[in-house]
């Protein structure tokens, strides 16, 4: 600012002797106030024109190439370039963070909503739009009490109370395919609200599987225990002879058997979830796990009392001479069990064939054909569960866990293989577990 003042005062100066100057040829004329009065009024219109100048670039947006370059409006000038371009620079910082906020909520698991104080979605990830059937696009700005008509929805955005969250079908559920969401809203600003929401079939699903185990676990052992308190009271309280005590020994023992039975079952299943994946460095001989197999369903051939020439007839068709990587003993489980329900179910006369051959692919087929009385359509995807059973007295009658076709698919799943199954009322069924070409040597 001084700066400025000691050049107004320059030009005056300047001025003044020029018109001294002037004054030496005219002495009459007053050249010096008029050459005083020129510089001021020269210096005053040249600042206008640089104000007027500055004021132009101000107004243009964005601001151009036109601001001064020279004295005190220069200097503002440059200033306000530095402003803006800090402004500027800010703003892009402020979007990328915002726009990183956004790709972080757009990548969240839970569904994310943002309603106005009108419950109009401002925005909305794509998990919560799949969760209640929104097009990010279109929706914008639509109330969202117009477009989620479930009634206890409704009623929940309309109550104002969202300390709890609220339970409530999701878009795709139907009666075979339940879809549960958990819908939580959180008041926050001048009347807006977050809207989160969370897919909890899973979760349902988890603990309904939860309850039904422990269930069918107290179920299927408190039948046995039930027979053996019984057996062992009349053993403890009559006097029978040695023929009767024999029998019911004999009785109290298939059902310890049977207990014994399920406990190994669930270890195994137990044993299975908690285990490392098998590796590659093992191996098991593909023969010598079929003659194995063969054994074993002869032995359980003659334990049902089914081992005459006119009852089962087995196929063991091994093709494959050479080994399988993976757990031994898991492998002869699945694959056991797999032949056990077929000798279970199958009645007298009927054929089991069991085959092992490499495919073109390199994968190795092992599968499980027999002649019994078939599974219908409906039973089919559920007969991997845990406990599940087509016929509980049926299976009960066979001595069957419903656990073996559960350890049979844990154990593909941890080889990497995969279990088919094939089955037609009153024809019979076809188990198939197919290994990857990486686990055949």
């Amino acid at each position: 600012m001084v700066g400025r003042l000691a050049l107004f005062l320059v030009g005056l100066l300047l001025g003044g002797s020029i018109g001294a100057w002037v004054e030496t040829f005219w002495p009459q004329s007053h050249a010096i106030p008029a050459g005083i009065l020129v510089a001021a009024l020269f210096w005053v219109l040249r600042d206008g024109l640089s104000t007027m100048q500055l004021m132009r670039w101000l107004r243009a947006d964005p601001p151009g190439d036109g601001a001064p370059d020279t004295g005190v409006w220069g200097e503002i000038a440059t200033r306000v370039r530095r402003l803006l371009r800090d402004r500027e620079r800010q703003i892009i910082d402020s979007q990328a963070r915002l726009q990183s906020f956004l790709s972080a909520l757009q990548a969240s698991p839970n569904g994310v909503m943002l309603l106005d104080s009108d419950s109009r979605i401002e925005w909305c990830n794509q998990t919560v739009a799949a969760h209640f059937g929104l097009d990010v696009q279109r929706d914008l700005l639509q109330s969202i009490g117009n477009l989620v008509r479930d009634p206890g929805f409704a009623a929940y955005l309309g109550s104002d109370q969202f300390g709890t969250s609220l339970t409530m079908p999701g878009r795709d559920s139907t009666p075979s395919r339940p879809v549960t969401l958990s819908v939580q809203l959180h008041s926050y600003g001048e009347g807006r609200k977050l809207l989160l929401s969370r897919d909890t079939t899973a979760l349902d699903q988890a603990e309904a599987m939860r309850r039904d185990f422990v269930a069918n676990v107290s179920h299927e052992i408190r039948t046995p225990l039930t027979v053996l308190a019984g057996f062992v009271e009349t053993l403890q309280t009559l006097n029978l002879d040695e023929s009767e005590r024999q029998q019911y020994l004999a009785l109290m023992a298939q059902q310890a058997d049977r207990m014994q039975t399920l406990v190994n079952d669930l270890l195994t299943l137990s044993k299975l979830e908690g285990s490392m994946l098998p590796g590659l460095e093992a191996r098991v001989s593909v023969q010598a796990l079929m003659q194995q197999l063969e054994a074993d369903a002869l032995a359980l051939s003659q334990v049902m009392g089914t081992a005459s020439d006119t009852d089962h007839r087995f196929l063991f068709d091994c093709t494959f001479d050479g080994d399988l990587a993976g757990a031994a003993s898991e492998m002869q489980s699945a694959m056991g069990n797999l032949i056990s329900n077929a000798v279970r179910y199958t009645p007298a006369g009927g054929h089991v064939t069991v085959g092992a051959h490499k495919r073109e692919d390199g994968c190795l087929i092992f599968s499980v054909a027999d002649t019994g009385p078939g599974i219908a359509p409906e039973h089919l995807g559920r007969l991997t569960e845990r406990f599940y059973r087509v016929d509980r007295s049926r299976s009960r009658e066979t001595g069957g866990t419903g656990l073996g076709l559960a350890i049979v698919k844990h154990v593909a799943q941890r080889h990497g293989a995969t279990l088919s199954i094939d089955s037609f009322v009153g024809k019979g069924s076809v188990f198939t577990l197919t290994f990857p070409a990486s686990r055949v040597v």
